[in-house]
């Protein structure tokens, strides 16, 4: 098999529209002003990525900042550790929809998940998926960093059953995130019908176009304007 048939996305070929629409701009962090959240906003309008990814607290904010562009409004539920009851998890769903979000990145219970109380998590999981509706799609953040192979294998067949449109790495907020051995194990436990999105330590061109062929459809970072320069200049540089 030919190096372009097992990596099929390299730096030199793929479009910027790709790169740019597989960024999910993360503007998480708790210490974020309004101010940065705007200018982060601003930010993902001009390189045109998928979504901004922000906090509860910003989603109004950010649908302002947002409207008119192709740029979606996504939101976090049960951030970041998935311990807030389900009755909670289905309210910030709610609550975050009827304020613009399209795309909730929930996080399961972790802790519930490591006991073996699967079903319990497929609940949680599924109320969440039934409060979006048609409204939202649901991202499954597993937290992979406190998993073991089993657990994460058993996370994503959970995820899947429940219905949600995502099983994501990690919340950025662990002792480790996204690898390549857990995207292609997490690709190749789901079907074709649930994507995979990574996060946590996505911060170059390199590492984006990696988690590409290794089977991503989005990725959460904060260097968004840095990969992107990088993919320009490369490209741009002669060969």
């Amino acid at each position: 098999m030919t190096e372009l048939a097992t990596n099929p996305y390299r730096v030199e070929t793929i479009s910027e529209r790709k790169v740019a629409k597989t960024i999910d701009h993360s503007l998480l962090k708790p210490e974020l002003t309004v101010d940065e959240v705007v200018a982060g906003c601003a930010v993902a309008v001009a390189y045109n990525v998928a979504s901004v990814c922000c906090r509860p607290i910003d989603v109004e904010r950010c649908r302002d900042a947002l409207a008119g562009t192709d740029v979606l409004v996504g939101t976090v539920i049960g951030f970041p550790h998935g311990s807030n009851l389900t009755a909670t998890k289905v309210f910030e769903a709610r609550h975050a929809i009827d304020q613009g979000a399209v795309e909730l990145d929930m996080v399961l219970p972790i802790g519930l998940l490591r006991s073996g109380l699967l079903d319990a998590v497929g609940d949680d999981i599924a109320a969440v998926v039934a409060a979006a509706g048609s409204s939202a799609i649901v991202k499954v953040i597993l937290e992979n960093a406190y998993l073991d192979h089993d657990q994460k294998v058993a996370a994503c067949r959970v995820v899947e059953a429940a219905g949600a449109a995502y099983v994501k790495t990690s919340t950025g907020y662990a002792p480790s995130g996204s690898t390549l051995e857990d995207l292609r194990l997490m690709r190749a436990t789901v079907s074709p019908a649930v994507k995979v999105k990574a996060a946590g330590g996505v911060r170059t061109l390199d590492a984006l176009v990696d988690g590409l062929n290794a089977g991503i459809d989005r990725c959460g970072a904060t260097a968004t304007a840095a990969i992107i320069d990088e993919l320009r200049a490369r490209q741009a540089a002669p060969t």
